[in-house]
This record gives structure tokens, C-alpha cells and sequence, in this order.
């Protein structure tokens, strides 16, 4: 079945890259590209509806999170669907809660953004980024040290045996921040359980055991 998707990206270079890719996952697609805001509107606005944006957050005519808010007011069918280098969980987290259908970071490669594409069109919520600390490890360190503040945090609560819904109280959350900063540490310490977390933060020397305070 035939379907519309615009990739809005003011980088020519990333919408080329962007529409292969959908080429080859979407063959009978029909794939326009814009480079402002101003061009998403006047694309969305006009013709049949349009299935997927392919946004960035970084990107001409957008001023503020709203936008994100207000595409989602106008266009209700449409899986919007942002892909940026912003990293910090925060903004990510506003983005998803403004209405966006999911989060792919442009550092992810080109499986894994052709993968959580295609999860995000069948209907799931996906947020899948790697921040560069992620990959710039240094090798002489434990797997906890690898670990941001803000994630020694929720793992110290974690061993303390809090919920998702605690940890978000204590720090001043979402859970939904909480849930995406517990996948990333279990995928940082290679463990597969919050339990498997605990008992490596419990036995680790090197790390502060006070939960949710952050090292000095």
C-alpha cells in the first residue's frame, strides 16, 4: 500500500541518506523532503496524509518543543518521528511527552535507524540514542564508572529496591525518564535484570552506595 512520508532535515546530505533508507524499507512510498518548517506545513497540508515525519529538532522555523505539540494537534494520523543528535534525556523526554511517536539519534547506525523506524510505524514507542560517552569508554574503568551521575543515581535507588514510580519522586523525574535511563545502564553494565544491576553496584568498591546523591 502506497504511502506519503516527509524527511525534514535542513542537511541535504542526511535527507539523501534518509530517503534511501526508506526507499529500501518502503518501496511504494511516496518520499518528499523539506528543509524548513515552513515546507513541512505546506507539504502536510496539501495532498493525501501524510504517514510518517521524519523530523530533526535542530532544524529551520523551529523555536521551541511546542512544535512538537503542535504537529501532533494537526496532523493526529501521522507518526511523527524525531531524529536529532541532541542527547540530553530531559529534552528527549519532553519530546515524547509533547506527542512524538519516537526518538532515534543520528549517531545510531544505519541498521539500527532502518530497525526503530520501522518498530515506530508498526506502533511502538521507541527512543534509541547513544550519547558519546557511551562509546568513548575508557577500558581501564570499572563497568560502573562508565556510568553517567544522573544513572549512578537511579541504580544506587534500584539497589535500594525502588520502583520505577519511587525513583521518579525522589529525583523528580518521569518514570518514563526513569525507564529510559534503566535501559541504558543495564545496556552500559551488560547485565540483563535491574537485579544483576544491584549486586554489581553492591559489590562494586568504587562507587558511592548513597543513593540518589550524585558523586562529587
Amino acid at each position: 500500500m502506497t504511502c506519503r512520508v516527509i524527511v525534514a532535515d535542513d542537511h541535504p546530505l542526511f535527507r539523501e541518506g534518509m530517503l534511501r533508507t526508506i526507499e529500501r524499507l518502503l518501496p511504494t512510498a511516496i518520499i518528499e523532503q523539506a528543509g524548513n518548517l515552513e515546507e513541512v506545513l505546506s507539504l502536510a497540508r496539501s495532498g493525501a496524509e501524510v504517514d510518517s515525519l521524519i523530523l530533526d529538532l535542530r532544524f529551520p522555523g523551529i523555536k521551541s518543543l511546542d512544535v512538537i505539540k503542535q504537529l501532533r494537534q494537526e496532523f493526529k494520523r501521522t507518526s511523527i518521528i524525531v531524529v536529532s543528535m541532541v542527547e540530553d534525556i530531559d529534552v528527549i523526554d519532553q519530546v515524547m511527552a509533547l506527542g512524538a511517536d519516537g526518538f532515534i539519534g543520528k549517531n545510531i547506525d544505519p541498521a539500527g535507524i532502518a530497525e526503530a523506524l520501522m518498530a515506530i510505524r508498526e506502533g511502538e514507542v521507541v527512543v534509541k540514542y547513544q550519547t558519546e560517552n557511551s562509546i568513548l569508554v575508557d577500558v581501564e574503568s570499572t563497568a560502573l564508572s562508565q556510568l553517567t551521575a544522573r544513572q549512578r543515581q537511579v541504580l544506587g535507588l534500584i539497589a535500594a529496591g525502588k520502583t520505577n514510580k519511587e525513583i521518579a519522586k525522589e529525583l523528580g523525574i518521569s518514570p518514563f525518564t526513569v525507564r529510559i535511563h534503566v535501559s541504558s545502564l543495564l545496556k552500559a553494565l551488560d547485565v540483563p535484570t535491574r537485579a544483576a544491576a544491584a549486586a554489581q553496584f553492591a559489590n562494586d568498591p568504587s562507587v558511592d552506595k548513597w543513593p540518589g546523591k550524585c558523586r562529587t
